[in-house]
């Protein structure tokens, strides 16, 4: 029996954008407590990037090529022994730490949610990072009723739903973003403020701020250790490697189908925004690297495999 062979954009060599490129690679078998889904979106964002590029995330182990993408909507096609509660055709979103940028993902059975049929599939597909990423971050910063919360890089993925997040639990938010960006940020329910050279005083003259998450770093980040008193209430999503040293907060938590499904449900009932700016063919992976390697840009990219 010949072995299955699956499309995916991957890459031999660590470097830029241009070492993706589509590959026939073996498909994944799903195995006992797991199930294979055949990819119909998967979201791009800065984490791809930077396996591309070289870092080699926790766990990871195994020689080249890699499959990019860490999260994904599609179909279940293959559902292994002893799994219970999720069906062969079931219309599904989830999450995996790599191989999401391909025809075909396996993840566990847990790691997958069931897909409203409101929720369009290049949603579905980018909808993970964003919302858990968030939701990890907020509950990290112990934002509730009250808090003034600042969220810099307000208008992308993760700050877009950060922004709606934390209003529905009662805070304030300032969102900075370029000026392009401002009604689409007053449209979550931010107080947005322009980027640059006496970000400070915008801000302050906005209101008291509590707590920062902080999705743009560099400067950003250094107006957020201004304007917090309490180093424990800000979070970078990208100054990583400072974090410590600063006495501040990175992402920690889990992703669980249970918050995607609650998100995705959210989606569905018209109570959660979250755009996507632009989808990409699997053959164009690499312009959507180019693409999100900017910086700039409202809402998710997403990768369609298939």
């Amino acid at each position: 029996m010949s072995e299955e062979i699956m499309r995916a954009a991957a890459f031999a060599a660590f470097g830029g954008p241009e070492v993706l490129r589509v590959m026939e690679l073996p498909a994944p078998q799903a195995g006992p407590g797991q199930v294979r889904v055949k990819v119909r979106a998967a979201g791009v964002q800065p984490f791809d990037t930077a396996v591309r590029a070289g870092w080699t995330p926790p766990g990871v182990t195994g020689d080249l090529p890699r499959i990019p993408g860490n999260e994904f909507a599609g179909v279940v096609d293959q559902v292994g022994e002893d799994v219970t509660g999720v069906a062969l055709g079931a219309e599904v979103l989830g999450f995996s730490l790599l191989n999401s940028y391909a025809e075909y993902v396996v993840v566990g059975a847990g790691d997958v949610t069931a897909k409203p049929a409101a929720v369009p599939w290049e949603v579905a597909g980018g909808l993970t990072a964003g919302v858990q990423t968030a939701e990890i971050a907020i509950d990290g910063l112990a934002v509730g009723p009250g808090d003034t919360l600042l969220v810099h890089a307000a208008a992308g993925a993760v700050g877009t739903a950060a922004v709606q997040i934390a209003r529905m639990r009662g805070a304030t938010v300032i969102g900075t973003a370029r000026e392009e960006n401002h009604d689409y940020l007053r449209d979550l329910g931010a107080i947005p403020v322009t980027y640059g050279e006496g970000l400070a005083d915008r801000v302050r003259a906005i209101a008291p701020v509590d707590a920062a998450l902080d999705g743009a770093g560099g400067h950003a980040l250094e107006v957020s250790l201004e304007l917090v008193k309490d180093r424990d209430r800000v979070l970078t999503l990208v100054e990583h490697g400072k974090a410590a040293g600063l006495g501040i907060r990175t992402t920690q938590g889990v992703r669980t189908a249970e918050r995607l499904g609650r998100y995705a449900a959210l989606y569905a009932a018209g109570e959660l925004k979250f755009p996507v700016r632009r989808t990409y063919e699997l053959e164009r992976a690499a312009d959507a690297h180019r693409e999100i390697e900017t910086g700039h840009g409202r809402g998710k990219i997403v990768i369609l495999p298939g």
